[in-house]
């Protein structure tokens, strides 16, 4: 597995679905306003102080961020905060309708 690759690949779609611009996020971590630009565009990478900073920025962890399987990690970790909140048969009828939806 290409890790370089993947870390490029996951920034690009972490930061679409967080619905900010690149300029925007580099600000937000105290960089120069093409700091996330120029990562990628496969120019440079962070850090580890500062991949930590961008997993920090997108409330993840880096497991989060290396885990493809959960493309939306943000809304993951939401549905699950929402759904302990649930009571027990609430969470079953929820769980029903996830199977549901996922066998069609």
């Amino acid at each position: 597995m290409d890790y370089i690759e993947q870390f490029y690949k996951r920034l690009t779609e972490l930061r679409t679905q967080k619905g900010v611009s690149a300029r925007d996020m580099s600000l937000s971590l105290g960089q120069s306003e093409s700091y996330i630009n120029k990562i990628e565009n496969k120019k440079t990478l962070p850090s580890f102080t500062g991949f930590i900073y961008i997993c920090e920025y997108f409330d993840i962890s880096p497991q989060e961020f290396f885990d493809s399987e959960n493309r939306n990690p943000l809304k993951t970790k939401e549905f699950v905060l929402e759904f302990e909140k649930l009571s027990p048969e609430n969470a079953d009828h929820i769980l029903q309708i996830i199977k549901a939806l996922n066998d069609k």
